[in-house]
């Protein structure tokens, strides 16, 4: 039988009725709900809990005999569950019980669909980049984690700022001060990342991205490199202003001045389970509540062809215009006497 991972976010209320509600349907379609124990103990705890039949993990199965994860709450609870399943590569389906949930798949109100859906098998499985992170200091590698979202270099104490090298390649490109530098994956460059002004990058797009956050500079851009860069960035020591690492906003790593962080992109990924085939686009326009009053559309194939009339279509006519600056100005005529002077 298909064994169903399901994770909770056992502070609130709304997810614990959530999990209950999930783990009676996959009991009742066949399928064997799975829980961590400290979970299912807040379960249980909770009205109509008291006799939720599941198994436990590490106890009565393990990570490798689960089939899919399913990740009640937002998105943190999302980076959650990456932490526990990313070694053995079990896809995770996200139903958004927070704000904006942006890596959810589903809504609560379509948790009985969403159930159904993983009952028929019927989604598919993406593979999110993640990113390596390592921690230099006098030459001497002192930490090495990961990252789904990104690595964020910030300032410990809210008065000073830091002061950074930012390099690509091994190449320095920028020296300022500021209060910290994002180095994010295209799944992370709509969280902290946007927030910060840095690109929306479509997730199909193999990227990584750098952000600087309130540079004190005239230089201090948003960067989209290849996959394949080495992006870097190094606290300097000529103030004795200290920073920290936040990996997906929940391992973190104290950087003394001199350290160096190091980000590559890794060679396990995220695995994300999607029911909706809905492009990117529209994902945004949901999530971010953009306006889009007065969009018509593409023209449809056969409207892009003339329409046949007996009268002849009459379009407007091309006109190219060379910039100014592309003929000389003429020179002006010489004018010797005193009132030919005036003239000019």
């Amino acid at each position: 039988m298909r064994r169903i991972l399901v994770l909770t976010h056992t502070g609130r209320s709304d997810a614990l009725t959530a999990a209950i509600d999930t783990c009676s349907r996959l009991r009742e379609a066949g399928l064997i709900p799975v829980m961590r124990r400290l979970e299912m103990q807040a379960v249980r705890n909770a009205p109509d809990g008291e006799d939720l039949d599941v198994e436990v993990l590490d106890e009565d199965t393990s990570l490798d005999a689960v089939d899919l994860g399913v990740v009640l709450g937002g998105d943190g609870s999302v980076l959650r569950a990456a932490e526990l399943v990313r070694n053995a590569g079990v896809p995770l389906l996200g139903v958004n019980l927070g704000h904006v949930g942006f890596l959810a798949e589903s809504e609560r109100a379509a948790l009985q669909e969403t159930v159904q859906w993983i009952v028929e098998r019927r989604y598919t499985v993406e593979e999110r980049m993640t990113i390596d992170v390592q921690v230099f200091l006098d030459n001497r590698r002192i930490a090495h984690t990961w990252a789904l979202n990104e690595a964020a270099v910030e300032k410990a104490n809210r008065e000073r700022m830091i002061e950074v090298v930012m390099e690509v390649d091994g190449r320095p490109l920028s020296t300022f001060g500021c209060d910290g530098v994002v180095m994010a994956t295209p799944t992370g460059s709509t969280a902290y990342a946007f927030s910060a002004g840095g690109p929306v990058v479509w997730p199909e797009v193999e990227a990584l991205v750098m952000v600087p956050i309130s540079a004190h500079a005239l230089f201090a851009k948003p960067l989209v490199v290849a996959p394949t860069s080495v992006l870097a960035i190094e606290i300097l020591t000529r103030t004795d202003a200290s920073a920290v690492l936040w990996c997906d906003g929940r391992r973190t790593i104290e950087l003394p001045p001199g350290a160096r962080i190091e980000v590559t992109r890794s060679t396990k990924s995220v695995r994300l389970a999607r029911v909706n085939q809905t492009p990117f686009s529209e994902r945004l326009v949901h999530k971010f509540e953009l306006p889009i009053q007065g969009w018509r559309g593409p023209a449809h194939s056969g409207d892009r062809e003339a329409a046949t009339t007996a009268l002849p279509i009459i379009t407007p006519a091309i006109e190219v215009i060379e910039p100014r600056h592309h003929s000389p100005k003429p020179e002006p005529e010489t004018l010797d006497s005193k009132d030919n002077r005036r003239k000019l």
